[in-house]
């Protein structure tokens, strides 16, 4: 009987032990079928698929190809130009902004040297103003071109002075007299070259300063110019920077190389008006979503940490 008493005693421990048991091992059976539920769901392969594209657009965006994927091209690769230096320049970092006295100087550069041929079509004055410019002093170089208005009261176009919502003028009234000022050539636009060019600011300032003598068996048709960094070589623009070409109004010496950086930073300005503001945003973004992250982990420590930590046992009836 002694016996007995013992084994039925021991009968709910063991019924015990074992719905836990068979609890643990539902939960586990159960969390590993919700997981190959998942793997195999629509949303793991979108998810999967939005992730290797977007591996694959960063990789493509950094190195200008494609990974495990060699360049293919029907031309051989002289004819896109020797590949620029990558220059260290002070803008490129995560934290840093424009230099904007080598933006004046740049200005200064394109407007005293540049703008005889390239336009800049989508720079108005206005956007010069607390980058490299006064407002008043924006108004200044404005009101120094005469721009076409109209009509008057009497149905007649006339001339005014330029305003800061003007845009830059153009050297030629359209593309005709451009290519007939140029011998055929067509001055590109300087508005978005930064980015139309591989290789970018880096491009620039290799091309501005990369006029040579062409190599032996190297022939340049007559009106041209030899530069390696240009593609296939044979550049319709003569060099136009040499040393104090300009006088600089903050005493900084003019040499070639100063001339060529500063107007390839104002450039590049030019074509990412908003690039400094932009990484300013990303800063306080990191800050919002860090602040948010660090309260998500608050809440699931301290909030869920109970609900996620229960166990459930089977305590059957007793009869």
């Amino acid at each position: 009987m002694l016996f007995q008493s013992a084994a039925a005693r021991s009968i709910p421990r063991v019924l015990r032990s074992s719905a836990s048991a068979q609890a643990r091992a539902f939960s586990s059976t159960s969390s590993s079928a919700a997981f190959q539920s998942f793997l195999g769901s629509r949303t793991a392969l979108v998810s999967a698929s939005a992730l290797t594209a977007g591996s694959v657009a960063w990789y493509t965006h950094l190195y200008g190809s494609l990974p495990f994927i060699g360049e293919v091209h029907a031309s051989a690769a002289s004819d896109h130009g020797l590949h620029p230096t990558s220059y260290p320049w002070s803008h490129n970092g995560l934290m840093d902004s424009f230099d904007h006295s080598s933006i004046r100087r740049g200005y200064q550069v394109y407007r005293e040297v540049c703008s005889a041929c390239h336009s800049l079509d989508r720079i108005a004055w206005r956007n010069l103003v607390a980058v490299s410019h006064t407002a008043d002093e924006a108004r200044a170089m404005a009101e120094e071109v005469e721009y076409d208005d109209g009509p008057n009261d009497e149905g007649e176009m006339f001339k005014r002075p330029g305003k800061l919502a003007d845009y830059l003028p153009a050297p030629y009234a359209n593309e005709e007299a451009a290519r007939a000022g140029n011998a055929g050539a067509l001055p590109p636009d300087l508005s978005l070259i930064v980015k139309a060019r591989h290789g970018g600011a880096d491009y620039l300032f290799s091309l501005l300063t990369g006029y040579v003598d062409p190599p032996a068996g190297v022939e340049i048709r007559e009106g041209l110019n030899y530069n390696p960094y240009f593609p296939g070589g044979a550049l319709g623009m003569a060099r136009v920077l040499f040393d104090g070409l300009v006088e600089y109004e903050d005493g900084t010496p003019a040499t070639t190389s100063q001339m060529a950086k500063d107007v390839s930073v104002f450039l590049h300005w030019a074509a990412e008006p908003e690039h400094d503001e932009r990484k300013k945003i990303g800063v306080k973004a990191v800050i919002l979503m860090s602040t948010v992250f660090l309260i998500s982990v608050y809440v699931k420590k301290f909030k869920w940490t109970v609900i996620k930590n229960r166990k459930i046992f089977y305590d059957p009836p007793k009869h």
